[in-house]
């Protein structure tokens, strides 16, 4: 557990909402400062609190194997702390580790999704528990933020018509047909590492075509479909792969990768550099011609957007909330393993440059019209205190819709 603290007197004298501000409790696992889309979503909304003169304290749950993780429903005084703030606010990975807790929680529970484990699952009994304690953790949720429009039509397509959740009319979440679940989506935002023009110039023409994958180097990822995709290109395209992230975390999965490229023949144009830090990612960033990312399931995609920044078109995987802001103009959707799609949304951008210039200026576009962190985690406050102040779903969605997000 720790204290993200306040803000000073003259953050709090910015607006009249810092002042006089509630207890909000942020659940996540582990630490908060890992860096990771659904953890970064997190640190922000814990700081932009504190900013705003909120007492936020962040309960860290220990990060432990799926089944482990279980027991921490009996955690002693877990509830208890819970229930010493005005509203909590809990990841929802975390959901296996609360959804027998929270039913005994007083506190109005706002479920932030950004990832479900039920997507990536597969259909064996193991599949079938992870869903089934998914949808029961959900269930006991009051609310919800989601970080996209596909994220939220998943969630209702899980917990199927009616829902349980405390308070509010729960008929009001539906599958995607119907109403929306009691709750906002606020997306991610990608102005963390700063921006770049539209690829113009020598850096838009040179040699050789620089493709960029950045994240945890894990199978999710599909960074085998990338090189795949890749290994498939005409001989008449020269090509570099540049894959960023921390190589640690499945470091198996990294020493087959490397094999594959090896048995691809293409191993001297696949660059692993492991994780970097913000000064070094943005160089990367600037020295590429198109990020690719084509995941097994990416529940929102920060990175696309952080690479959109850049004037970086996005190859981005079809499973999960990219669909939301990438597309033909901006990029690809790729389906998830299909290396083919990968080699036909990659060979005609690096063939005719004059098309990738164009993506690219959609790509910034993208970026441009997409909101900041700022009013991502406004967005989120305002839900906040419309729970806290109303106690009704209803009073915190209008107050949220205040500002509403067109990309």
């Amino acid at each position: 557990m720790g204290d993200r603290g306040g803000g000073s007197e003259g953050e709090a004298s910015d607006a009249d909402e810092g002042a006089d501000a509630p207890h909000v409790g942020i659940v996540v696992y582990g630490d908060l400062d890992v860096r990771s889309g659904g953890f970064l979503y997190d640190r922000r909304l814990a700081d932009h609190l504190a900013d705003r003169g909120w007492t936020v304290e962040v309960v860290s749950l220990p990060e432990r194997s799926y089944r482990r993780s279980l027991l921490t429903n009996l955690a002693p005084g877990l509830v208890d702390r819970l229930d010493r703030v005005d509203v909590v606010v809990e990841d929802a990975y975390c959901g296996p580790s609360l959804f027998l807790a929270n039913r005994r929680v007083g506190t109005p529970v706002v479920a932030l999704v950004h990832y479900l484990r039920s997507a990536v699952v597969g259909k064996g009994v193991g599949g079938r528990v992870v869903r089934a304690i998914e949808r029961d953790y959900l269930g006991t949720a009051d609310a919800y933020v989601f970080n996209s429009r596909p994220t939220r039509e998943a969630v209702a397509d899980l917990c199927g018509v009616g829902g349980s959740g405390r308070i509010g009319d729960p008929e009001r979440t539906e599958g995607t047909a119907g109403t929306s679940l009691p709750g906002v989506v606020a997306p991610p935002a990608g102005d963390r590492l700063g921006t770049a023009p539209a690829l113009s110039g020598d850096r838009l023409t040179r040699d050789p075509f620089q493709v960029v994958a950045v994240g945890n180097v894990t199978p999710r990822k599909g960074i085998a479909t990338l090189i795949r995709g890749l290994s498939r290109l005409d001989d008449g395209i020269d090509w570099r792969l540049r894959v960023v992230g921390d190589v640690d975390v499945a470091p198996e999965h990294v020493a087959s990768l490397r094999a594959l490229a090896d048995r691809r023949g293409v191993a001297e144009r696949v660059a692993f550099a492991g994780r970097v830090d913000d000064d070094a990612l943005r160089g990367e960033l600037r020295s590429a011609h198109l990020l690719a990312v084509p995941s097994r399931y990416e529940p929102f995609g920060i990175v696309y957007l952080e690479g959109m920044a850049f004037g970086l078109p996005a190859i981005a995987s079809a499973n999960g909330g990219a669909s939301d802001f990438v597309g033909d103009h901006n990029g690809a959707l790729v389906p998830p393993g299909d290396a083919e799609a990968v080699a036909d949304a990659i060979g005609p951008l690096a063939r005719d440059r004059d098309r990738l210039r164009r993506l690219s200026e959609a790509a910034r576009e993208t970026f441009r019209g997409h909101p900041t962190w700022k009013e991502t985690c406004g967005r989120v406050e305002r839900f906040l205190r419309g729970v806290v102040e109303t106690g009704t779903v209803d009073g915190a969605a209008a107050a949220a819709e205040t500002h509403e997000y067109h990309y």
